[in-house]
């Protein structure tokens, strides 16, 4: 494993950060004996970043992590990263109230990574309002939290508003090969490190879209170079060609993921990619964006939908089906999405709408999915 420091402190953290919001699944919740052997062998191999929040797993996650840690003893041999998310905080539930059930659930005394939750103009300016920056100054000089950062999804202008309000230590922002020049982007990645402060990358995968089996266009592309890398090589390999991502986070659902990220880690180094390596991976970016219709990651922030709306279910189908020009995705989205979950069931209410952190207009966007497949005239074919 390898290890980059934080501008700031000197502290140095494993380039590869276990993402804690796609865990291991059974009946409907974490896999606890298959999340803890992954965690257990992520950290037996160098992994020391763990990145939770409340919200992930349905609030399963930080109990999870918890418990984990001190079952195994592991507290101190990590650096824990949770977040304060915004949309919990109210008049009648304040930030110290979700910060002490934070603690009690993740079973600790202090945090090594606290963010403010997905950033954005709306939740940053409530933030504020609730005296935010003065509650991370509380926390600093109480030595419950030892590093404040946040995470964003918002524009640019929002992101360096941000960034010159405090004197954070770390950000995270959405960075990957498709995403150059998407909300903080590249952008806002030189605003960062140009004013010391050190970056995280969050959806290195685009939520697993750069991971799975590509089109045969990209094939084509990757094979053309002569490397024998994977496209999980070359997406991860791209986010560590940059010096100021100290470490980006992967959600490892299943072992091989782990294994494969483990394997990459140990072999990615800064500023390592060539001019050729670089032309090909703007020339998949270009293809992907061409053929992808919705650009949905998959994290469900926008779930439950009151109506029983599958939105990251109906937007996987509908990219995979342009993705791969495969009519197969239609009888996938009919088998695993149906008759409760389709996107005509959408009532246009807009509930999901603010809770996206890529600001998709859901409602809208599921008319495609309409368009393309509930409409069919064969969808009551069984």
């Amino acid at each position: 494993m390898k290890y980059r420091k934080i501008i700031k402190t000197g502290e140095e953290i494993s380039i590869l950060g276990f993402g804690c919001m796609r865990f291991p699944q059974k009946d409907g919740q974490i896999d606890e004996e298959k999340a803890a052997k992954q965690l257990k062998h992520a950290i037996d191999n160098g992994v020391n970043y763990l990145d939770t929040a409340k919200p992930y797993h349905g609030g399963k996650s930080e109990p999870f992590v918890g418990k984990f840690l001190k079952e195994n003893n592991l507290r101190d041999k990590v650096f824990l990263a949770t977040k304060l998310s915004s949309w919990y905080i109210k008049e009648d539930y304040s930030m110290q109230d979700h910060f002490d059930q934070q603690l009690k659930e993740l079973q600790t005394d202090y945090i090594d990574y606290y963010l403010v939750h997905a950033l954005s103009r709306n939740s940053w300016d409530k933030m504020k309002s609730f005296g935010v920056l003065e509650f991370l100054d509380k926390l600093l000089a109480e030595g419950k939290i030892k590093n404040a950062g946040f995470s964003f999804h918002g524009n640019i202008e929002v992101f360096k508003e941000i960034i010159d309000a405090y004197d954070w230590k770390f950000c995270q922002i959405q960075f990957n090969i498709l995403d150059e020049k998407y909300q903080a982007g590249i952008e806002g990645y030189h605003y960062a490190v140009d004013r010391n402060i050190s970056v995280i990358a969050m959806e290195p995968l685009r939520g697993g879209k750069l991971a799975v089996e590509p089109p045969e266009s990209v094939k084509k592309l990757y094979k053309d170079t002569g490397k024998d890398w994977t496209p999980v090589e070359w997406a991860l390999r791209w986010v560590w060609n940059f010096p100021g991502i100290f470490t980006l986070l992967s959600g490892m659902t299943e072992d091989e993921h782990l294994y494969e990220n483990l394997r990459i880690a140990d072999n990615a180094e800064i500023n390592s990619l060539t001019v050729d390596d670089l032309s090909t991976i703007k020339k998949v970016a270009d293809t992907y964006k061409n053929l992808q219709q919705v650009g949905c990651t998959g994290c469900m922030y926008c779930l439950p939908c009151p109506y029983g709306v599958s939105i990251p279910s109906c937007f996987e189908h509908l990219n995979s089906k342009f993705l791969y020009n495969d009519d197969k995705y239609y009888k996938f989205y009919k088998m695993f999405v149906g008759d409760r979950g389709k996107a005509s069931n959408c009532v246009e209410c807009g509930e999901c709408v603010p809770r996206c952190p890529h600001g998709i207009n859901i409602p809208e966007e599921l008319k495609k999915v309409v368009a393309e497949f509930d409409s069919r005239p064969d969808w009551e074919e069984k």
